[in-house]
């Protein structure tokens, strides 16, 4: 269940300074910190729900989250995994009045939560600000669409080294790691069927390039995993 968290903010220390905010005064970031909220999540909630109107600029403090819309035939197509640090609601941000995506926690996580006409006032009186934004939107942006696009290049094989290897050096960073997402999910994630995705994986343990404990991933031959997502 999400609650508002501790609203005080050591601004001098605060990530959004350090991060993407670094081109407002003291004032101005005092005023950010004022009017922030922190959110917890539990694995599963929803943090943004496509279709809702927006009204906050949410910035991921911990944890985990997938970034997804649904197709006309109601299966979730999932555009990327969000990780600490990422701005989960700047695609929809400044372009829509409405979410266009929806936002689920894939383990315990924490947003900070400011107000939307709060981050517009600051573009309007911050020119470096809000020059700031444009790059960030710009990256994230160029972030998914790569993504996407690397993923589609690949046969199946390929495909599912690639995200193995996405989650073991970008999520994780290491060689063991906990799936955060479902069979199901990978396979919506990159474009295959559920059963490939088993198959896949089970020819992967077969030829000794990753070990399988349930949900629990030890990949161990990284070169050859590696190989598969460049050829695949």
């Amino acid at each position: 269940m999400q609650h508002p968290m501790d609203q005080q903010c050591s601004c001098e220390k605060c990530e959004l300074k350090q991060l993407f905010f670094e081109n407002v005064t003291e004032n101005e970031m005092m005023s950010l910190c004022q009017n922030r909220i922190e959110k917890s999540y539990s694995i599963g909630e929803k943090i943004i729900t496509e279709g809702n109107e927006i009204t906050q600029f949410i910035y991921l403090k911990s944890g985990l989250v997938k970034l997804y819309r649904h197709t006309e035939d109601g299966k979730e197509q999932i555009m990327t995994i969000a990780k600490p640090f990422d701005f989960v609601s700047i695609l929809s941000v400044f372009s829509d009045l409405k979410y266009n995506y929806s936002v689920k926690a894939l383990e315990e996580s924490v947003t900070c939560n400011i107000p939307i006409a709060e981050v517009k006032g600051l573009i309007r009186k911050n020119g470096r600000f809000a020059t700031s934004i444009i790059e960030k939107m710009s990256a994230v942006s160029d972030k998914v669409i790569i993504e996407m696009l690397e993923i589609r290049r690949r046969n199946l094989r390929g495909r599912l080294a690639l995200i193995l290897l996405y989650f073991s050096n970008v999520i994780f960073k290491s060689n063991s790691f906990d799936l955060p997402i479902s069979r199901k999910e990978i396979a919506e994630y990159i474009g295959m069927t559920t059963e490939n995705v088993i198959r896949t994986l089970t020819e992967f343990r077969k030829d000794g390039i990753l070990k399988i404990y349930g949900k629990t991933i030890e990949i161990t031959d990284k070169k050859r995993l590696k190989l598969i997502s460049r050829l695949g």
